[in-house]
Protein backbone atom coordinates (compact mmCIF):
# COMPACT_ATOMS: atom_id res chain seq x y z
CA UNK A 1 0.00 0.00 0.00
CA UNK A 2 2.17 3.16 -1.01
CA UNK A 3 1.85 6.35 1.83
CA UNK A 4 -1.36 8.03 0.25
CA UNK A 5 -3.88 5.18 0.27
CA UNK A 6 -2.44 4.08 4.02
CA UNK A 7 -3.08 7.96 5.13
CA UNK A 8 -6.48 7.56 3.70
CA UNK A 9 -7.47 4.57 5.50
CA UNK A 10 -5.36 5.53 8.89
CA UNK A 11 -7.82 7.89 9.92
CA UNK A 12 -11.21 6.15 9.09
CA UNK A 13 -13.71 3.98 11.58
CA UNK A 14 -14.13 0.36 10.65
CA UNK A 15 -17.64 1.00 10.99
CA UNK A 16 -16.94 4.00 7.72
CA UNK A 17 -15.10 1.70 5.70
CA UNK A 18 -17.44 -1.01 6.05
CA UNK A 19 -19.97 1.60 4.63
CA UNK A 20 -18.22 0.84 1.12
CA UNK A 21 -18.83 -2.71 1.45
CA UNK A 22 -22.37 -4.62 -0.41
CA UNK A 23 -23.09 -8.18 0.40
CA UNK A 24 -25.30 -9.64 -2.37
CA UNK A 25 -26.85 -12.65 -0.84
CA UNK A 26 -27.33 -15.91 -2.73
CA UNK A 27 -29.61 -18.19 -1.84
CA UNK A 28 -26.64 -21.07 -1.79
CA UNK A 29 -23.94 -20.67 1.32
CA UNK A 30 -20.78 -20.40 -0.72
CA UNK A 31 -19.07 -22.10 1.81
CA UNK A 32 -20.64 -25.10 4.01
CA UNK A 33 -19.09 -26.29 7.55
CA UNK A 34 -19.32 -30.10 8.67
CA UNK A 35 -20.05 -29.89 12.34
CA UNK A 36 -19.46 -33.55 12.95
CA UNK A 37 -15.61 -32.77 11.77
CA UNK A 38 -15.66 -29.72 13.87
CA UNK A 39 -16.55 -31.42 16.98
CA UNK A 40 -13.02 -33.01 16.83
CA UNK A 41 -10.86 -29.89 16.61
CA UNK A 42 -9.37 -27.95 19.59
CA UNK A 43 -8.03 -25.29 17.81
CA UNK A 44 -11.24 -23.21 16.61
CA UNK A 45 -8.85 -21.55 13.98
CA UNK A 46 -11.52 -20.31 12.10
CA UNK A 47 -13.46 -18.56 14.77
CA UNK A 48 -10.45 -16.48 15.55
CA UNK A 49 -9.23 -15.95 11.99
CA UNK A 50 -12.29 -14.90 9.99
CA UNK A 51 -12.25 -11.07 9.93
CA UNK A 52 -15.50 -11.00 9.60
CA UNK A 53 -16.05 -12.43 12.66
CA UNK A 54 -18.98 -15.10 11.34
CA UNK A 55 -17.99 -18.34 13.06
CA UNK A 56 -19.51 -19.31 16.81
CA UNK A 57 -18.56 -22.30 18.53
CA UNK A 58 -21.79 -23.98 19.47
CA UNK A 59 -22.89 -25.48 22.75
CA UNK A 60 -22.79 -29.09 21.47
CA UNK A 61 -19.06 -28.74 20.33
CA UNK A 62 -19.71 -27.69 16.58
CA UNK A 63 -18.92 -24.46 14.29
CA UNK A 64 -21.47 -22.46 12.97
CA UNK A 65 -21.27 -20.58 10.32
CA UNK A 66 -23.07 -17.21 8.65
CA UNK A 67 -22.12 -16.74 4.93
CA UNK A 68 -24.15 -13.75 4.28
CA UNK A 69 -21.49 -11.16 5.06
CA UNK A 70 -18.42 -13.29 4.14
CA UNK A 71 -15.42 -11.06 2.50
CA UNK A 72 -14.54 -14.69 0.33
CA UNK A 73 -11.19 -14.39 1.48
CA UNK A 74 -10.41 -18.14 1.99
CA UNK A 75 -9.04 -17.20 5.30
CA UNK A 76 -11.37 -19.95 7.27
CA UNK A 77 -10.03 -22.64 4.00
CA UNK A 78 -6.81 -21.95 4.64
CA UNK A 79 -6.14 -22.20 8.58
CA UNK A 80 -8.68 -25.69 9.01
CA UNK A 81 -6.26 -28.32 9.50
CA UNK A 82 -9.65 -30.81 9.93
CA UNK A 83 -10.10 -32.59 6.44
CA UNK A 84 -13.73 -32.31 5.02
CA UNK A 85 -14.52 -29.19 7.99
CA UNK A 86 -14.84 -26.51 5.34
CA UNK A 87 -16.07 -26.67 2.01
CA UNK A 88 -15.25 -23.39 0.11
CA UNK A 89 -16.47 -22.36 -3.24
CA UNK A 90 -17.25 -18.86 -5.05
CA UNK A 91 -20.54 -17.48 -4.43
CA UNK A 92 -23.06 -17.87 -7.49
CA UNK A 93 -22.63 -15.30 -10.56
CA UNK A 94 -23.74 -11.59 -9.79
CA UNK A 95 -23.74 -12.87 -5.66
CA UNK A 96 -21.18 -12.21 -2.80
CA UNK A 97 -19.01 -9.12 -1.64
CA UNK A 98 -18.76 -6.01 -3.32
CA UNK A 99 -16.46 -3.31 -2.58
CA UNK A 100 -17.40 -0.09 -3.76
CA UNK A 101 -15.49 3.65 -3.57
CA UNK A 102 -16.24 5.10 -0.54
Amino acid sequence: MSAPDSARWADIAFEDRMSTVEFRVGERAHISVDSEVCRSCTTRACVTACPADLFAPTADGGILFNYEQCFECGTCYQVCDAEGAITWTYPDGGHGVVFRQG
